[in-house]
């Protein structure tokens, strides 16, 4: 019996070792793997008690002032540059196929002054038999010896400059179809080039001149509404530049040249003043053809000012009063057609008429322009339509050879006319 008792206790002995050592070994386990998994902290102790680094105060933000009294100190900034109109980008011309040696001068009669007029009854229908004897030319009071006269059917260089800015939305559809009627009715030797406008900073060509029906009518295709404050005096300026310094001085100056803006005529933020337009205007033959949509601008005037539907109509019909061109303004969209027929038929049924100036003084002076034409037997009164002046400035052959292509940069021309302040 002692013997079976020793023998259990034994047993009991044993198998609390053994649990004791299992326990001490998962231990010891579970301590390494805890300690593989903490990062170790390389950096040196420090003994002693740590002080706190005191934090540099950071200076609390003004509050922003927001409400009816609230005020926002004016800033000055650089002005800014003139507006350029962006070219179409063409591959790098060939050096080798300028249509002008380098070398070349380009001698010129710069005497001439050429006037396209249109003859209309008081009904405001087109004559198309006057004689050159029933012309009378006026510079200035005085009257012009005619050199030149002709009824013949020319080419007619002109550009489209469509306004692009969100306020042309609603009839924008229409102002496309009344665009590609226009070019569908081009002739053999006309040369068409379009214009987007929106801001200063938007002005480009879509297409440069080209007879090319096909890319004018891709050309119009791409073209889309988009936001921006409107230009309309800046997109104008460029336009009839580029027109009038197209081929200028080549055997193609005999070309009516001519220009047909599409827009609302609001002009919000244009560089150019509308002075500085004018006077570029009478220094060159552009012909300018308008179709203004006014009607949605809002027509309630102030006391002192006119309302903006006023002043844009003002600033269209001098466009093309002074250039000698028609202004259109539909009452609904479905006019378009016509319009754009009657454009059409102007550009082709005018008069091309050339004088030498008795004044050869070439001093940059403004010289009006009024030609009329003289009664006769069983006709009605005969109006004739030109542009009202132009300035005598001076005009000196150069070398001409093909230019290069050059990237775009907006500084480049810097006028020296003063910027309209806002």
């Amino acid at each position: 019996m002692r013997f079976r008792t020793f023998n259990l206790l034994a047993t009991r002995r044993n198998m609390l070792v053994l649990l004791i050592g299992i326990t001490a070994a998962l231990s010891f386990l579970i301590v390494n793997a805890s300690s593989a998994q903490q990062p170790v902290d390389s950096r040196p102790r420090q003994t002693g008690i740590a002080t706190a680094t005191p934090t540099p105060q950071q200076p609390s933000p003004t509050p922003v002032q927001t409400g009816p009294g609230r005020r926002i100190a004016p800033q000055l900034g650089a002005p800014p540059p003139p507006p350029v109109l962006k070219p179409k980008p063409t591959p790098n011309p060939d050096p080798n196929s300028a249509e002008i040696d380098e070398n070349s001068r380009l001698i010129m009669n710069t005497e001439l002054v050429t006037l396209h007029v249109r003859v209309i009854d008081r009904n405001n229908h087109p004559i198309n038999n006057v004689p050159k004897e029933d012309f009378r030319i006026l510079e200035d009071g005085v009257p012009q010896p005619i050199f030149s006269f002709t009824r013949e059917e020319v080419p007619v260089m002109y550009g489209l400059a469509v306004d692009t800015s969100g306020s042309l939305r609603p009839a924008f559809e229409q102002v496309i179809n009344a665009s590609k009627a226009i070019i569908n009715s081009n002739k053999r030797g006309d040369e068409t080039f379009l214009e987007r406008f929106i801001s200063s900073d938007k002005i480009e060509t879509v297409q440069d001149f080209t007879a090319n029906k096909d890319a004018l009518m891709d050309g119009l295709d791409t073209l889309y509404i988009e936001g921006g404050q409107t230009a309309v005096i800046d997109g104008v300026y460029l336009a009839a530049e580029h027109v009038a310094e197209y081929k200028k001085g080549g055997d193609d100056d005999r070309r009516r040249r001519a220009l047909i803006v599409v827009t609302d005529g609001e002009d919000r933020a244009s560089y150019y003043l509308e002075s500085q337009l004018f006077q570029r205007l009478r220094e060159e033959d552009v012909q300018i053809f308008v179709i203004g949509f006014v009607n949605e601008l809002e027509a309630e005037k102030g006391l002192i000012r006119k309302s903006p539907r006023d002043k844009a109509v003002a600033l269209l019909n001098r466009l093309a009063s002074e250039t000698g061109g028609r202004a259109f303004f539909p009452n609904s969209i479905s006019e378009l057609p016509d319009i754009a027929s009657e454009i059409v038929h102007d550009l082709r049924t005018q008069y091309v008429v050339s004088y030498d100036p008795t004044n050869k003084s070439h001093d940059g002076t403004y010289r009006s322009i009024k030609v009329t034409i003289a009664d006769a037997p069983g006709q009605g009164k005969r109006i004739a339509l030109t542009r009202s002046g132009r300035t005598a400035g001076q005009t000196v052959a150069k070398p001409v050879s093909k230019p290069a292509v050059t990237p775009v940069n907006n500084n480049a021309r810097q006028p020296t006319n003063n910027r309209k302040s806002p």
